[in-house]
C-alpha cells in the first residue's frame, strides 16, 4: 500500500508511494508510488539509476522492503484510527503530513505556474485525495490484503493494455482470473468494499497517466508538491469538523500521524534513496509483492485472516504483473 500509497507507497505509498511500477515509458516518469497516494518524487530527468556497485544495490533492495513494509504498517496503524476519526478523518490527516513533507522537499514556486501548468496539477490533486480516501474506506470495509491488491489492478491495467506481447496477454488473463475469485458472490462479500477497491485502482490509473503528464509541464517534483498541498486544503474542513465538532483523542490522532509518516514521508525518501541504486525494472518487480506484504500486515498486525481463496487470488495478480515485467526487454 503505495496507498499506498502511500500507500509502498505500499505504496506506496505506501506511499507510494506513495508512484507505479508496471508501465513507465521513457521519458516520462516512472509509473510507481511509495505509497498510495503518493506523488512520485523522481524527476523525469533522472528516471535512470546511477550506476551502483554491489553493497549499494544490496542496500537498495534492503530500503524497498523497509519502504514497502513501512506502507502497509502504515496503513495498518492508521486503520486502529478508524473507529474515532472514520477512513475521512485519517485520510485527512495523512495528506497534511505528505504536503508538509513534499512541500518542504520541493519548494515549489507557485507563482509562476501558468494555467497551462496548473490544469493537470488540479486533476492530480483531486485524484490524490479520491484515490487515497477510496482505498482507506475500501481497508476500513474488507480489510487491508484485498484493498491493496484490487487498488493494485490499476497501474496493473496501465501496464497490460499498453503491451502487445504474447506473455502480456497471458498476464491479463491470469490477473483476470484472480479478480474474477476475488470478487466472486458470497453472503459476506462486501460489495461495497470491492467498488472502493476498484475505484482506488481507477484513480491510480488515473494518477499514473496525470504524473506523467505533471512531470512533463512542470520542472521536479513541484507539481507534485503543488497537487499534495491543494488536497491538504480539500480536506482542511475535515479536520475542521473533527476538531470543532468531534474532538478526537490523542491516541487516534497519533495514529492517523503515524500513518501519514510511515505511508507517506518515510516511503518517498525512501524511494529517492532506491532509484539510484537499482534498475527501475527491479523497483518495479519489488513492487509487485506490496499486495502480498499487505495480507501479512492485516494478518499479522490486524488479525485480518484470508481463505486460500483470497491468497490464490492474491498470488496470480502479484504473478501476472511480475511476469510481464520480469519478461520486459530493457
Amino acid at each position: 500500500m503505495r496507498a499506498a500509497p502511500t500507500p509502498g507507497t505500499t505504496a506506496s505509498v505506501r506511499s507510494t508511494a506513495s508512484v507505479r511500477p508496471t508501465a513507465a515509458p521513457r521519458p516520462a516518469a516512472p509509473e510507481r508510488r511509495a505509497a498510495p497516494g503518493l506523488p512520485d518524487p523522481q524527476p523525469q530527468s533522472q528516471s535512470q539509476p546511477q550506476p551502483a556497485g554491489r553493497s549499494q544495490r544490496l542496500a537498495g533492495v534492503a530500503t524497498m522492503i523497509g519502504s514497502g513494509l513501512s506502507t502497509q504498517t502504515g496503513a495498518a496503524i492508521g486503520s486502529l484510527a478508524f473507529p474515532v476519526l472514520g477512513p475521512v478523518g485519517v485520510v485527512a490527516v495523512r495528506q497534511y503530513v505528505a504536503a508538509v513533507v513534499l512541500l518542504a522537499v520541493a519548494r515549489p514556486r507557485l507563482r509562476s505556474f501558468t494555467w497551462w501548468q496548473w490544469r493537470p496539477v488540479l486533476l492530480l490533486a483531486l485524484v490524490f485525495g479520491t484515490m487515497n480516501l477510496s482505498l482507506y474506506s475500501a481497508i476500513d470495509r474488507i480489510g487491508l490484503g484485498l484493498a491493496v491488491t484490487l487498488e493494485f489492478l490499476g497501474p496493473l491495467a496501465i501496464a497490460l493494455t499498453a503491451a502487445r506481447r504474447r506473455v502480456d496477454v497471458c498476464a491479463a488473463i491470469v490477473a483476470a482470473a484472480g479478480v474474477v475469485t476475488l470478487m466472486r458472490p458470497q453472503p459476506s462479500t462486501d460489495y461495497a468494499g470491492m467498488a472502493l477497491g476498484l475505484l482506488a485502482a481507477a484513480c491510480w490509473a488515473s494518477y499514473i497517466l496525470l504524473n506523467r503528464t505533471v512531470g512533463q509541464r512542470v520542472p521536479g517534483a513541484q507539481g507534485s508538491a503543488a497537487a499534495s498541498g491543494l488536497s491538504a486544503l480539500m480536506f482542511l474542513p475535515v479536520g475542521l469538523d473533527l476538531v470543532l465538532r468531534h474532538p478526537p483523542t490523542a491516541e487516534a490522532v497519533g495514529y492517523a500521524v503515524a500513518a501519514g509518516v510511515l505511508a507517506s514521508a518515510v516511503p518517498y525518501l525512501a524511494d529517492m534513496f532506491t532509484l539510484r541504486r537499482v534498475p527501475a525494472q527491479a523497483f518495479g518487480l519489488f513492487m509487485s509483492v506490496n499486495p502480498v506484504l499487505a495480507a501479512v500486515v492485516g494478518l499479522l498486525g490486524l488479525g485480518q485472516h484470508l481463505g486460500w481463496t483470497e491468497w490464490a487470488s492474491i498470488g496470480a495478480i502479484v504473478a501476472a504483473n511480475s511476469l510481464s515485467i520480469a519478461t520486459r526487454r530493457t
